[in-house]
């Protein structure tokens, strides 16, 4: 699959494929395509070459900024994807709640409007939204950017908590490279202009065996491969 806007290339041969029930990153620079590649992942595109297929029923989208809708309270966002599903109130309201109770937030939280809740607060709001439609695929884009360290390690836990219950496939893009070896069953990097796929790596370790030691241990090792140094221009390492 190619994209360009205009006269200029974006992507160029992407060749990407998400399994049911896998998550994965996709990391690289800023300018690459990534964000341009998860918009056409969801359909918020079309590409300008070749197609994308899908056999997923039901996508979700969670993104840096909450974006929860100002004039509506917080259990009302949570349930805004039911609404538009026709379900019935008292099932959407039933059903955002006990999604809001397991994200952390309480009756009190679910009464007010988003500019009264903290920004983690808001996260865990947005992250119960995409939750309540039941994906079998769930976009996050830079989801967890903007948070603090404390906060993501917590949505972390209630991401995959989530998605195992749901046996939801993710596909991500991340700046981030401990978050993306934390999350991720496969690793994508994008390198660009135009953006396209240099190297990938697979995740074997279960993601509730991959504590803080075995991230930064990963993550260690996975910054020394040439083809991620070149990606995000760090200089070559010297020969030992």
């Amino acid at each position: 699959m190619h994209h360009r806007f205009g006269y200029q290339r974006v992507l160029e041969d992407i060749d990407l494929c998400v399994q049911a029930g896998q998550a994965v990153a996709l990391v690289g620079p800023s300018g690459c395509g990534k964000s341009t590649l998860l918009n056409l992942a969801a359909g918020l595109l079309s590409p300008w070459e070749g197609r994308i297929d899908s056999s997923f029923g039901q996508a979700a989208m969670m993104f840096q900024q909450p974006r929860l809708l100002p004039w509506k309270r917080t259990l009302d966002n949570i349930a805004l994807g039911l609404k538009a599903r026709r379900t019935p109130i008292a099932e959407r309201q039933t059903r955002a709640r006990q999604l809001a109770h397991r994200m952390g937030l309480d009756d009190d939280a679910l009464d007010k409007f988003p500019a009264a809740l903290s920004g983690g607060m808001q996260s865990r709001a947005a992250l119960a939204r995409a939750f309540a439609v039941s994906p079998d695929l769930l976009l996050l884009d830079e989801a967890f950017a903007a948070l603090d360290i404390g906060l993501k390690s917590e949505l972390y836990g209630l991401l995959a908590r989530e998605r195992a219950a749901a046996g939801s496939a993710v596909l991500m893009i991340t700046h981030d490279l401990m978050e993306a070896l934390r999350l991720a069953d496969r690793i994508l990097v994008m390198s660009g202009s135009p953006g396209r796929i240099v190297a990938q790596h697979r995740v074997a370790t279960p993601v509730g065996e991959r504590d803080d030691a075995w991230v930064f241990a990963r993550t260690a090792e996975f910054i020394r491969w040439p083809d991620i140094r070149a990606a995000f221009a760090l200089p070559p390492l010297a020969a030992t």
